[in-house]
C-alpha cells in the first residue's frame, strides 16, 4: 500500500467527513419539505420520493460499490463518488421542478453508495492493529451517529436562513472541500484480481434489491396487495435467488457467500440490519407523534432527542475501547438489551402524558444501546474478512444498515397507517359523525395528510363544533396505532 500523504489520523478525520455528510443526508431533507412543497406545489408522494430516491439508490448500489473499491481502488471510488454526490447536489439545488429534484437526489444516493465502503475499507488498512481499529471504529460510529442527529438542525437552519434549495447547496460546498481533501490526504490501497468483473453478479443484486426495497417504498402508497407491488416483491426476490446461484459458480464473486456461513459475520449483518430498523424508527415516528399529537415545536422535539444523540457518541467511543480490549460478543449483546430497554421505555412514556424529562432519559438509554451496538458489528465483518475484501465486507454492513433504515420507516409506517385510519373509522362512526365528513376525513389520511382544520375547513360552518372531536378522535387513534392496539 503507498505511503498516506498524511497521518492516520488526518485520513481517519477525513473518512470521518465523507461518512459525515452522507449520513446527514439521510435526514437533513426531511425538514425541508414544506419548502419543498410550498416552493414546487409538490404531492405529499412526491415528498415522499425525495426522501427515499436517496435511500434506494445508496441501498442498491452499495454492495455493487464495495466489490469495485477494492479492485479499482477505494481511495479512487471513494472520490469518483463524491464528484457524482456534488453533481447530484447541484442538480437538486438547480431543480426547476419536483422531478428533477427526485432525479437529482438519486444521482446523490449513486455518489454516496461509491463513498461510503470506503470509509469503512480505508479504516481497515490505516489501522491493521485490531485494538486501534477498534477504537477507529468507535470514532467512525460516533460520527455516523452525530451525522444522523444532526441532519434535522442543520437542515432545519439552512432553510430558515434561505429556503430548500440551501441545504443542496449545502452539500455541494461541502463536497467540494471533502473531495480535495480526501484527493490529497487518502493513502490509495487495491487488491487487484485477474479474474473478470463479476458483471452478472451486479445486475442481479442490484435489480433485486432495488425491487424489493422499491416494493416495500411503494407498498405505502399503492397498499402491499396490490399487482404492481407484488410484482416488484416476487421479481426482487427471484432476482436474489438467481444471484445466490450465480454467485456460487464465477471464480471472483461480488458477495463471498461462504463468509455468510460464518456465524460471527451473517450475525453482525442481521444486527446491523435490526439496529438501524429500530434506530429510524425512533427517530421518524416518536418526532412526528411529538409534533402532531403532544404539539412539540420543531425546536423542543431536537431539544429532547439531543441526549439520545449525545449518548450514541460516547457509548460508540466507549464501545470502541470495549472492543479493543474484550472483542465484539459482549458489547454487541449488552448494547442489544439496552436498545431494547429504551425503546420498551420510551413506549411506555409516550402512552400517557408525555413528560419531557422522562422521555428524553428514555431516548438516551435507546441512544446509548444503539450506539454501543454499532462498534462491535462493523469490528466483526471487518475482522473475520481478509483484508482484501474489505470493501466487500464493508458493503456488506452498510448495505444490512441502509435497508434496516428503509424497511423500517417503510414498514413501521405502513402498520401505523392501517391501525391509524381503521381505528379512527370506529371513532367516527361511534360518534355518529356525518359520513360524508368521515369519509373526507379518511381519504385525507390515506393520501398522506393528518386530520387537522385546514383537513374539514368545507365543513367547518356546517360542523365546526364537532372539528375537535374529530381531531381528539384522530390523536387518539394515532396514539392506539403506536401502541399497536385500539383503546
Amino acid at each position: 500500500m503507498p505511503a498516506a500523504s498524511g497521518t492516520p489520523r488526518l485520513a481517519l478525520a477525513t473518512v470521518c467527513a465523507v461518512l459525515f455528510l452522507t449520513f446527514l443526508d439521510t435526514t437533513i431533507v426531511s425538514v425541508a419539505l414544506s419548502s419543498v412543497q410550498t416552493s414546487l406545489q409538490a404531492g405529499v408522494t412526491q415528498l415522499q420520493w425525495t426522501v427515499n430516491a436517496y435511500a434506494l439508490v445508496f441501498a442498491s448500489l452499495m454492495l455493487m460499490a464495495g466489490n469495485l473499491s477494492d479492485r479499482f481502488g477505494r481511495k479512487r471510488l471513494m472520490v469518483m463518488g463524491l464528484v457524482v454526490f456534488c453533481a447530484g447536489s447541484l442538480l437538486a439545488a438547480l431543480a426547476p421542478n419536483v422531478d428533477l429534484l427526485i432525479a437529482g437526489r438519486a444521482v446523490m444516493g449513486a455518489g454516496a453508495a461509491a463513498s461510503e465502503p470506503g470509509t469503512l475499507s480505508v479504516i481497515r488498512h490505516l489501522f491493521p492493529d485490531a485494538r486501534q481499529r477498534a477504537r477507529s471504529l468507535g470514532v467512525w460510529a460516533s460520527v455516523s451517529a452525530l451525522a444522523l442527529a444532526a441532519g434535522p438542525v442543520v437542515g432545519g437552519f439552512l432553510v430558515g436562513v434561505d429556503s430548500w434549495r440551501a441545504v443542496f447547496w449545502f452539500n455541494l460546498a461541502a463536497g467540494i472541500v471533502i473531495t480535495v481533501a480526501a484527493s490529497v490526504i487518502l493513502p490509495e490501497s487495491r487488491d487487484p484480481l485477474e479474474a473478470r468483473l463479476d458483471f452478472l453478479g451486479f445486475a442481479l443484486v442490484s435489480l433485486g434489491l432495488a425491487a424489493v426495497t422499491f416494493a416495500i417504498i411503494l407498498g405505502e402508497t399503492d397498499g402491499y396487495g396490490s399487482a404492481q407491488v407484488l410484482g416488484l416483491f416476487v421479481g426482487g426476490v427471484a432476482l436474489l435467488v438467481a444471484f445466490v446461484a450465480a454467485e456460487r459458480r464465477v471464480t471472483a464473486p461480488m458477495l463471498d457467500l461462504s463468509y455468510l456461513r460464518i456465524p460471527s459475520f451473517s450475525g453482525a449483518l442481521g444486527v446491523a440490519f435490526a439496529a438501524f430498523f429500530g434506530i429510524f424508527a425512533i427517530f421518524f415516528f416518536t418526532a412526528l407523534y411529538l409534533q402532531v399529537v403532544v404539539n412539540y415545536s420543531g425546536y423542543r422535539t431536537a431539544l429532547v432527542f439531543l441526549p439520545m444523540a449525545a449518548t450514541m457518541i460516547v457509548a460508540a467511543l466507549v464501545a470502541g475501547r470495549l472492543v479493543g480490549r474484550y472483542g465484539p460478543r459482549w458489547p454487541m449483546a449488552c448494547g442489544c438489551i439496552v436498545a431494547g430497554t429504551g425503546i420498551l421505555l420510551t413506549e411506555a412514556v409516550l402512552a400517557g402524558a408525555v413528560s419531557f424529562t422522562e422521555l428524553a432519559v428514555a431516548l438516551a438509554i435507546t441512544g446509548a444501546g444503539f450506539g454501543t451496538v454499532v462498534v462491535p458489528v462493523t469490528a466483526v465483518a471487518l475482522a473475520v474478512v481478509p483484508a482484501e475484501h474489505s470493501g466487500m465486507a464493508a458493503s456488506a454492513t452498510n448495505t444490512s444498515r441502509e435497508l434496516g433504515s428503509v424497511f423500517g420507516v417503510a414498514i413501521l409506517g405502513e402498520i401505523v397507517n392501517v391501525s391509524l385510519v381503521g381505528d379512527l373509522s370506529r371513532r367516527m362512526q361511534q360518534l355518529h359523525l356525518p359520513r360524508k365528513l368521515s369519509a373526507s376525513i379518511i381519504r385525507e389520511l390515506e393520501s398522506g395528510g393528518f386530520p387537522s382544520q385546514g383537513a374539514v375547513t368545507g365543513y367547518i360552518h356546517s360542523y365546526g363544533r364537532e372539528v375537535t372531536t374529530i381531531l381528539d378522535a384522530a390523536y387518539r387513534a394515532f396514539r392506539s396505532a403506536g401502541e399497536g392496539s385500539p383503546r
